[in-house]
């Protein structure tokens, strides 16, 4: 058997390593061609010492620096997004593995696709931001885009077989994070560390405080809208604490598709990488007779207010959607900070969106509407900190 070469944006972060993981107990099956990292300098040392990529980006110049007197005998250091970009479309790469954190990943993500590599996509906000571009581009190189979110690998493997058509509904499930059962008035006091601690996965920061907010649930609305080709309308948010069953599809003969299993990323992860095949990665199995119940609930719209403003972002549409993603993830930083409270992280986003004066969609729109998105909520929160001191 050929080995499968790879390409890992974003190698260093939660994604990246389990990726690596999977990929280290098939040798013979898989071959790293790429990494990319942001600025963990000692941990994609690590992974270059283990397995031999023919080339590394890394986007902090800095960082680029560090990396690049420690092992430019080894292998070849590319700076800056050009360099992930240049990772992404190396002729030598059958799949892209796209898990950089945030809108960062859009443009080698988009330049990969154009070059005809098949994507294994954990990079929700790339999706989010440029979801028009993105489905234009699959389409146009015939590539295959296979989703890693545990929730649209669920739904990718539900709708297997069956067409389009048939769908009535797309069910997303989502734990309800840390603060799923907190009253209202409490949620001003939740802290960084607590946000930080998912009851269920095991996340990178920026993420798991998207869990907490659900405005990863948010992003996941506007993923799926593009992914699989339906309504918003026809998307509903279900919380089912277990994190058992990662999503499911109702069909118009009222039969629901779902898919279980232990809440583990190296499960979607495995099955993107050898798709349409299943791998043994020594997980320990789902046993159903030891959770003994599986609990679902409507999610609290007023507690959690993203979830409301991700369906205005997509049904508006145009360039909405970046503005909500680069306005999230500058209130998240922030509120990592301590510059912000919990609750400002939806106030913020839903201020900058009532500002943004939306463009049809091309890849210099979506940067634009970005940067403004970004520029606009930290002008905002320093604005905010100013007064209050």
């Amino acid at each position: 058997m050929k080995k499968k070469t790879l390409v890992i944006l974003g190698s260093t972060g939660s994604i990246g390593r389990n990726a690596l993981d999977v990929i280290s107990r098939y040798p013979n099956r898989f071959r790293v061609v790429g990494l990319s990292a942001h600025r963990n300098v000692s941990l994609l040392t690590r992974q270059i010492r283990q397995f031999h990529p023919e080339a590394v980006a890394v986007t902090d110049s800095k960082a680029f620096q560090e990396i690049f007197h420690l092992v430019r005998h080894e292998v070849q250091v590319l700076p800056g997004e050009e360099g992930a970009i240049a990772l992404a479309t190396r002729e030598d790469a059958d799949m892209v593995v796209s898990a950089m954190v945030g809108a960062v990943g859009l443009r080698p993500t988009l330049s990969a696709i154009q070059a005809g590599k098949d994507i294994a996509l954990a990079n929700k906000e790339t999706l989010v931001a440029g979801g028009e571009l993105i489905v234009s581009a699959v389409s146009a190189s015939g590539i295959r885009l296979i989703p890693v979110d545990s929730e649209h690998s669920a739904i990718f493997q539900s709708i297997l077989g069956h067409s389009r058509k048939e769908i009535r509904k797309i069910i997303l499930t989502a734990s309800g994070g840390p603060f799923r059962t907190w009253p209202a008035e409490k949620m001003a006091e939740v802290t960084p560390a607590l946000a930080l601690h998912h009851p269920n996965w095991t996340m990178g920061a920026k993420v798991t405080v998207d869990s907490a907010t659900m405005m990863n649930k948010g992003l996941e609305i506007i993923e799926a809208r593009w992914l699989f080709d339906i309504l918003p309308q026809r998307i509903e948010v279900l919380i089912h604490p277990e994190s058992i069953i990662h999503s499911m599809v109702e069909y118009i003969d009222g039969v629901i598709m779902a898919q279980l299993g232990i809440p583990d990323m190296r499960i979607p992860i495995a099955y993107a990488l050898s798709f349409p095949e299943r791998l043994e990665i020594g997980l320990e199995p789902l046993d159903l007779s030891r959770i003994g119940k599986l609990t679902f609930e409507k999610p609290d719209r007023e507690r959690f207010p993203t979830l409301n403003l991700a369906y205005k972002a997509i049904e508006k549409g145009k360039t909405y959607p970046a503005v909500l993603n680069a306005a999230n993830e500058i209130a998240v930083h922030a509120f990592l900070e301590g510059k912000i409270s919990f609750v400002e992280i939806p106030k913020i986003v839903s201020t900058v969106m009532k500002l943004h004066e939306p463009y049809d969609v091309t890849l210099d729109t979506v940067l634009k509407a970005d940067q403004w998105a970004r520029d606009t909520a930290s002008s905002y929160i320093e604005s905010n900190l100013k007064e209050t001191l």
